[in-house]
């Protein structure tokens, strides 16, 4: 009862609303013991218990119209996943389903029917490799210890890092020869079939575009820009038949990850609202173009909370 009413006093309805939107990936049928705090679906059900319990769950499209409008409920929030996993189909949306909660899901289209994200390609490289040693000084990227789980995480994210801010090309090659040097065959099964983006979009989730191959905006020439996220909305619009009202920027970091002409390029091409990731709680008259969203990494009900609560004194 006291986190609820500290809500109500953070998050007041109207002209004084604040939007929390929280952020997820991957929602995994079982704990990963590579990467044991990634969201699994019972630490998942537990999440959307307590976001029942404390706000009002509005579908995305319909919260940014009424933020800016100024009519807002109270305790106003949303759900939003990025990438388009398929573990979103089959783990995350029954969930939402039991908790009667919507959620948008923003679909890189260029990794559908059998892609697979280049991070992820680098995670599961590490992951089932047999060696204890990765070299990879012929690609630059040093010498790795996979000789126990917790060296194989740090591999992983040493090498994530590495190759973050590269070009796409750099990224596929880069991740394609690693793959080589493990000895190891990738899984073609990570991320959702067309089949699986119109049946939850028939189960009542919104779609949104985010690029076709997850590109850092801001590092890209303007017509790169404008074939990513216009071929990305064009590929969801005539896969489901209906327009793409929705965008979020991939990574998402405000002038790290996209620039402000980048935004405007978005403002321009029939979207009505976009999700950044800067951490904070959007209020009225805020950019609808650059929604904020955040999740707390928290594991108790207590602490989650307070995060969120924390996290809605950031809307300005």
């Amino acid at each position: 009862m006291l986190l609820n009413s500290l809500f109500n006093l953070m998050s007041s309805g109207g002209a004084k609303a604040r939007l929390s939107v929280l952020v997820f990936h991957r929602v995994l049928p079982e704990p990963d013991p590579l990467f044991p705090d990634e969201m699994d679906a019972r630490h998942f059900d537990q999440v959307c218990s307590w976001i029942a319990s404390w706000f009002n769950v509005l579908p995305l499209d319909r919260a940014a119209e009424m933020l800016k409008a100024g009519s807002l409920p109270a305790r106003a929030a949303c759900i939003t996943f990025d990438d388009g996993y398929a573990d979103n189909h089959d783990v995350a949306m029954p969930i939402l389903r039991r908790h009667v909660m919507p959620a948008t899901f923003f679909i890189t289209t260029g990794f559908l029917d059998g892609g697979r994200m280049w991070n992820d390609s680098i995670i599961e490289s590490v992951r089932h490799s047999a060696a204890e040693e990765l070299d990879l000084s012929s690609l630059g990227l040093g010498r790795h210890s996979l000789k126990s789980i917790s060296a194989r995480r740090t591999a992983a994210m040493n090498l994530i890092g590495q190759i973050k801010y590269r070009s796409t090309a750099d990224r596929v090659l880069i991740t394609e020869q690693l793959a080589g040097l493990a000895k190891v065959s990738l899984p073609q099964d990570l991320m959702m079939t067309s089949h699986q983006v119109k049946a939850m979009r028939l189960a009542g989730m919104q779609i949104g575009a985010h690029t076709i191959t997850h590109p850092i905006l801001a590092r890209l020439a303007p017509d790169e820009v404008k074939a990513e996220i216009e071929g990305s909305k064009l590929h969801l619009e005539q896969l489901l038949g209906e327009r793409i009202s929705l965008f979020a920027y991939p990574n998402g970091k405000p002038g790290e990850d996209y620039s402000p002409q980048n935004t405007d390029l978005v403002r321009s091409m029939d979207f009505d609202a976009a999700v950044c990731t800067e951490r904070g709680a959007s209020a009225v008259g805020d950019d609808p173009f650059q929604i904020r969203r955040f999740t707390p990494w928290d594991r108790t009900r207590l602490r989650f909370g307070l995060r969120l609560l924390g996290n809605l004194r950031r809307h300005g």
